[in-house]
């Protein structure tokens, strides 16, 4: 059976591409906005709008209490240029909270003055009394792109239907390892059509190569149009560089005649993200402040990982020491009802990697009791409980279908912790795969899981399977839900605060 950590899309490039729309810069009469406005990480009475130009220019936001844009505050931000792709952000601040915030984002040449037309959007900020909010990863996974007969990459779509506050991407923004061709191989036999070009249809080894992939996302009108609406908490994982990579590694892959160095691929990968994306701050571990309802820490598990192995030694890390602990001091700083680890990797399931799944590619080895990159997990779960902290829930993505796991050291071999829950949602718009096998160590109960049937992998989008979950939180109670991106819920249940 095909895998989803096996798999490997794409082979040569085909000849007969169509033109990159990034493409080469042209200078116009005036200047443009090529991809539309984005908001992120809203929260503490500030946000951050980002845009892209198609020349050099300075970046204009204004921010009012309607789309009259009568009295509007005015944001002067970067001269953007070739540094940034022609990319920019600006922090916008003093929000008050449960309001609905018109901005709009225009650019200016700096010597003749001419000046872009303005593109608008909004966005809300935290409600005290209740948030909705949507998470899934895993977008132009295994070669499925933009295909214009299914729709493009309608999950958007249904995510802006929800409708949410946010939207937290919980990893493999876009997969720099699968080339998206013209045209990709259903299991089923049937041919899926891409919108392609030669950016896209290899492997990235390129900076541009990586810039490309998150415009290739941007160019489709479902990510735009929920982009105007919808601020986005984005996070990365492995495929924005390469399957499973680890800091250091070398890649055993022959696709890779440029560059085969994990780390160096890396770079580029953030670089790119930190254009593309609108992120606070110098790093992609932060903690977004959502009211009092809500806080949202992101966790960052490519950077300070060991090297994946059979993990059953004495030592071995996801977050690395220094962001162990200050996943456990933010935690318990936190003045949140709710808090929320935005984690790019599933806690207890069992994800094979390298020839015969020799290596484990998480935290998890298979059995008990803690070993490898467990005792790390098993550390942080103990400080939690030792710091009294309440109401946290684990969201992920990364593994293609969904599920709920129950935490429970009753169950547990030899670890104590506080009990806690662990949803898992995806892909919004890549082959579906799995179940993957649970590990014992830390007591999880499979309390529901949708995937494809036994014998089956990397289904492709139209087969049904592409999910994302909803989170309703409120003082007394987090509901969360996983839904089709027909919809239609497959799974919800409701969880009590504790006091």
């Amino acid at each position: 059976m095909i895998t989803r950590r096996r798999f490997l899309a794409g082979t040569a490039a085909s000849t007969a591409l169509l033109a990159c729309r990034r493409g080469p810069l042209i200078r116009t009469p005036v200047p443009a906005i090529t991809h539309g406005a984005q908001v992120g990480d809203v929260g503490g009475g500030s946000a951050i709008v980002w845009a892209r130009c198609s020349e050099p220019a300075r970046m204009i936001v204004e921010v009012a209490a309607s789309a009259s844009y009568r009295n509007p505050r005015t944001f002067a931000g970067p001269v953007v240029g070739p540094d940034t792709d022609h990319a920019g952000a600006v922090t916008i601040e003093g929000l008050e909270p449960g309001q609905t915030i018109a901005y709009r984002v225009k650019f200016e040449r700096e010597a003749d003055r001419g000046a872009s037309a303005w593109t608008t959007g909004t966005f809300a900020t935290p409600h005290a009394d209740k948030v909705r909010f949507v998470w899934t990863g895993d977008v132009c996974g295994q070669g499925y792109g933009r295909n214009p007969e299914w729709g493009g990459l309608r999950g958007f779509a249904a995510l802006r239907k929800a409708p949410p506050a946010f939207f937290l991407h919980s990893g493999d923004l876009f997969y720099a390892d699968n080339p998206i061709l013209p045209e990709q191989q259903a299991n089923d036999g049937r041919t899926w059509k891409n919108i392609s070009n030669e950016r896209v249809a290899r492997v990235a080894q390129e900076l541009d190569d990586f810039r490309a992939r998150l415009a290739y996302n941007l160019e489709d009108d479902h990510v735009r149009a929920l982009a105007a609406e919808v601020p986005i908490i984005a996070q990365w994982d492995d495929h924005e560089t390469h399957n499973n990579w680890w800091p250091g590694q070398q890649l055993d892959d022959d696709r890779y005649t440029i560059e085969r160095d994990a780390s160096k691929l890396a770079a580029y990968a953030l670089r790119a993200v930190r254009e593309w994306m609108p992120i606070r701050g110098p790093s992609v571990h932060r903690v977004v402040h959502y009211g009092p309802l809500l806080d949202v820490i992101v966790v960052d598990l490519r950077t300070w990982r060991t090297p994946n192995d059979a993990n059953t030694g004495d030592t071995g890390a996801m977050f690395g020491a220094p962001q162990a602990a200050w996943l456990v001091e933010q935690l318990a700083q936190s003045k949140a009802r709710w808090k929320i680890v935005a984690c790019d990797q599933p806690l207890a399931l069992v994800i094979g990697d390298g020839p015969g799944d020799a290596r484990q590619e998480g935290f998890a080895n298979g059995a008990g009791p803690a070993l490898g990159r467990e005792k790390e997990l098993a550390r942080v779960l103990a400080a939690i409980k030792a710091r009294g902290t309440q109401n946290v829930v684990w969201l992920t993505a990364d593994v293609h279908y969904a599920a709920h796991h129950a935490f429970d050291p009753a169950r547990a071999t030899s670890v104590d912790f506080t009990p806690f829950h662990e949803f898992v949602a995806g892909p919004l718009h890549a082959g579906t795969f799995g179940p993957n096998p649970l590990d014992p160590t830390f007591g999880p109960e499979l309390r529901f899981q949708w995937a494809p049937p036994v014998g089956t992998g990397n289904l492709a989008p139209w087969d049904g399977l592409q999910s994302f979950g909803v989170v309703d939180v409120s003082e007394t109670a987090l509901r969360v839900a996983l839904v089709g991106i027909d919809g239609r819920e497959r799974y919800a249940i409701d969880l009590p605060a504790t006091r």
